[in-house]
């Protein structure tokens, strides 16, 4: 297992996410990682307008991931961030049926190189993105993974990982969201602020 390093994504590393992004021809038919902010993704915008909504997101500090790198090379990543940040996720009306509190933070969307699939880049971009949320004041942090125990899925449509991962990093199953879905919760402790020296 290689050794892998994590960064935040912000302007310094948005170079090497688009080049990941590039690579795979903007990622599930050129979203740039944008269905789950606002200005969402669908036929009225190209994969152009997402990447450069995207790229302005970043800049402004209004877009938050977890970034996973080989070396040099960025290999993965885990989206977060705070609900106005990310509020348009998949199976809304199960979600709402059940909803009892706004989390602080949510875990939306994962992406793994082709070339490194299997090699546990994702487990590492989660990990990534729960110290980051750490380092942001902690909190509540919700999820809605993939069950797929017992069931053949390619993990090329597992856009936000399986159950198993979750629960792996300390998560719990809260509810169900549709057939195979679930709410995945956990409170994170705010990091401790390292003494000057």
């Amino acid at each position: 297992m290689p050794a892998f390093e994590l960064r935040a994504l912000d302007e310094s590393t948005w170079p090497d996410f688009a080049r990941l992004m590039e690579k795979h021809h903007g990622v599930w038919g050129g979203c740039w990682c944008m269905a789950f902010h606002p200005e969402g993704v669908g036929r009225t915008r190209t994969p152009a307008q997402n990447r450069a909504d995207k790229e302005c997101r970043v800049r402004e500090g209004r877009a938050h991931a977890a970034l996973v790198y080989d070396g040099a090379e960025c290999v993965g990543w885990c989206q977060f961030g705070p609900a106005d940040e990310l509020p348009r996720i998949k199976n809304q009306r199960a979600y709402l049926a059940g909803f009892r509190e706004l989390s602080d933070w949510r875990i939306t969307c994962f992406f793994v190189d082709r070339d490194y699939r299997g090699r546990g880049v994702a487990s590492a971009a989660l990990e990534g993105a729960l110290r980051e949320i750490a380092s942001q004041g902690g909190g509540s942090v919700e999820s809605y993974p993939e069950d797929v125990e017992g069931r053949q899925v390619s993990g090329s449509f597992l856009h936000n990982a399986t159950v198993a991962l979750f629960e792996s990093h300390g998560f719990s199953r809260d509810r169900r969201l549709g057939k195979n879905h679930w709410v995945v919760v956990k409170r994170v402790r705010r990091a401790a602020k390292r003494a000057a020296r």
